[in-house]
């Protein structure tokens, strides 16, 4: 059974990317055989007739900067309970006894209930200009530390969003899809490759990771998501014929699979709903042949979904010849590609 333990490995803080590059690398594992490969030679792998499944979430600017008494904060407004009350993220241990968080344009919050996240009360409400006028994107707290700087550049603004980001709801980018452009997608179709979109708004529960040694102690983060009756019966349909299906990252993997694991709701649309999947040791996938995605940090639950996906010693091993051959990690990093 997998155990925190074996999703830790050891990386230099050197290799946290802090931009996207011009061109990012990709390394494919195909049956456990590990090589580096260009972006041509990634779109030849794809089949006439296979899927690609891309995620159309759009990161929301929910990250507001405020000030106590003594202390900078910074906050991430992660869902709204009521006119004034909101549940957040930020560092209530340095909060005071009683005192307010002030924010931009004289908006200010008391604490009402401690935890993670917490549960705040504004003096007044806010609408969804507010982030537009005040928000940052919230980037990876690795990304600032690497940065040595808390705020966004402002070529995060696209450097952050999908070429195909659409519905608004997330808190963080399905970032494998960073790596490809609409042009790419164009030459996918002019092959006969099938693409199809899912909504899965990255949630709260990105951020944070496993403690537990035991993943069986682990309280699984909730996540939004939707695919239509179309794009799933489409899915079916070619993966009957023999078609390969790939996931353009973790999210849309989460997405496919809790549908065909009866995690979500059917509606006359298709299926929707909040997914507490947690894909780890032997999962049985359903869906998803081909994954590719981001390296992932040590110690999550995203780690554990590759390991589940590709094995555990094969990602172990994949990993440490990364790291050896300095790609370049997490959300603004390179690129894995995943085939069993």
């Amino acid at each position: 059974m997998m155990t925190l333990s074996d999703l830790k490995y050891d990386y230099p803080e050197s290799l946290v990317a802090i931009a996207p590059a011009e061109q990012s690398r990709i390394l494919l594992n195909q049956s456990e055989k590990i090589r580096e490969i260009q972006k041509s030679d990634l779109l030849g792998l794809f089949q006439k007739g296979d899927v690609l499944v891309l995620n159309d979430t759009k990161v929301e600017k929910r990250r507001i900067f405020g000030h106590g008494i003594k202390s900078e904060f910074e906050i991430l407004f992660v869902k709204q309970l009521s006119e004034l009350e909101w549940m957040v993220l930020f560092p209530a241990s340095r909060l005071k006894k009683n005192e307010r968080v002030q924010l931009p344009d004289s908006l200010s919050f008391e604490l009402v209930e401690s935890g993670i996240p917490q549960k705040v009360r504004l003096n007044k409400p806010i609408g969804l200009n507010y982030f537009s006028d005040y928000g940052e994107l919230p980037l990876p707290p690795y990304i600032q530390k690497a940065r040595h700087e808390r705020h966004n550049k402002s070529q995060d603004e696209s450097w952050y969003q999908t070429e195909w980001a659409e519905k608004s709801g997330s808190q963080a980018a399905p970032t494998a899809s960073l790596h490809f452009k609409k042009e790419d997608i164009e030459t996918l179709l002019s092959r006969g490759v099938c693409v199809e979109k899912v909504t899965l708004h990255v949630g709260l529960g990105t951020f944070l990771p496993l403690k537990s040694e035991n993943l069986d102690e682990h309280q699984m983060h909730s996540e939004w998501c939707s695919i239509s009756q179309a794009t799933y019966e489409k899915i079916l349909a070619q993966k009957k014929l023999g078609h390969k299906v790939w996931a353009l990252g973790t999210t849309v993997t989460r997405t496919l699979e809790s549908c065909a694991h009866g995690k979500l709701q059917r509606v006359q649309e298709g299926w929707t709903g909040e997914t507490d999947l947690f894909i780890r040791d032997n999962f049985e996938f359903k869906i998803v042949d081909n994954l590719l995605t981001n390296f992932h940090q040590p110690e999550t639950t995203l780690l554990a979904l590759v390991a589940s996906f590709a094995g555990l010693s094969n990602v172990k091993k994949t990993y440490a010849y990364a790291v050896e051959k300095q790609f370049r990690l997490f959300s603004y990093g390179d690129l894995t590609v995943w085939i069993r």
